[in-house]
């Protein structure tokens, strides 16, 4: 297999084969996000993608590859025939495969039909990672997300209709102290909206080389702490409406790990709250860089 720069997939992918089907971010604008930085967008021609995968059989000649990753982060951008083609190609040399997954930019799923999504469904592309980021408008200008709250919710929308899993991430603190609210309760009412599969948080991590980087030197941005990112999820946790979706906050980026599935685990998931919040009065390394 052939990869180009640095390669990024979602932490439940880790045991996947990962194939480059796109190089970078066709947009790259988020202020919040160094990904791909050290690449300039492009789709692979399809004979090299197909060339990694012949590589990638003769490689795992004695494993079962049981899930690939298209990456990097805009594979639903490539034409929807030339998507196939690669979906074929993973069955062919893997027939063994139980899921392929790709990250999902509300714009590209967008500029996808109903009838292009149900297609790849049914060619075996199972599963969508959707950043969501935030369900406030007012943030989602801010950071230059590019899109609004209501397109994210069409785009969910499309992908469940589809028939494909679906995977939504938000991040804790991304609206500052000045949208905390806004932040979480916009995103409590997209989730609500869609009902994802799986929805993650991450908790913000200013990055250097980054423009939130700069912004947040210049002061113009005032971070959550712990205790507050805390009060934010809470809001969201009990603002939020979503039967089923199972909940995960127990990234890298996260102060403490929460989880359980919503709505039927919501006190469980709110008791771990105040868990939290209790030992860190006695202990004040329950929260990292406390």
């Amino acid at each position: 297999m052939r990869y180009e720069g640095t390669v990024y997939r979602p932490p439940s992918e880790a045991g996947s084969l990962i194939i480059q089907l796109t190089i970078g971010c066709a947009r790259n604008t988020c202020t919040f996000c160094n990904m791909y930085k050290d690449k300039k967008f492009r789709i692979r021609p399809l004979e090299e993608v197909a060339e990694d995968l012949a590589m990638a059989r003769k490689y795992y000649s004695r494993i079962k590859v049981r899930r690939i990753f298209l990456a990097d982060g805009d594979a639903l951008i490539v034409k929807t025939e030339d998507l196939l083609y690669i979906i074929d190609k993973c069955k062919e040399y893997f027939p063994e495969v139980e899921r392929i997954s790709v990250y999902g930019a509300p714009k590209d799923i967008l500029h996808k039909t109903p009838e292009e999504l149900r297609r790849l469904k049914e060619a075996g592309l199972d599963m969508v990672y959707m950043g969501l980021e935030s369900g406030a408008d007012e943030v989602l200008k801010e950071v230059k997300k590019g899109v609004t709250a209501d397109e994210m919710i069409e785009a969910g929308k499309k992908v469940r209709a589809a028939g494909m899993i679906l995977s939504m991430t938000v991040i804790s603190g991304l609206g500052g102290k000045k949208l905390w609210r806004e932040h979480a309760l916009g995103s409590a009412r997209v989730i609500s909206a869609i009902k994802p599969e799986y929805v993650g948080f991450l908790t913000l991590m200013i990055e250097p080389g980054t423009e939130m980087y700069d912004q947040y030197n210049r002061g113009e941005i005032e971070l959550l702490t712990p205790h507050e990112v805390l009060d934010e999820t809470e809001l969201f946790i009990r603002s939020v409406d979503a039967e089923g979706t199972m909940f995960r906050s127990n990234h890298a980026s996260n102060y403490i790990p929460l989880g359980g599935t919503l709505n039927g685990e919501r006190d469980k998931i709110l008791a771990q709250i105040e868990t939290s919040r209790q030992r860190s009065k006695f202990r004040p390394d329950v929260f990292r860089g406390i």
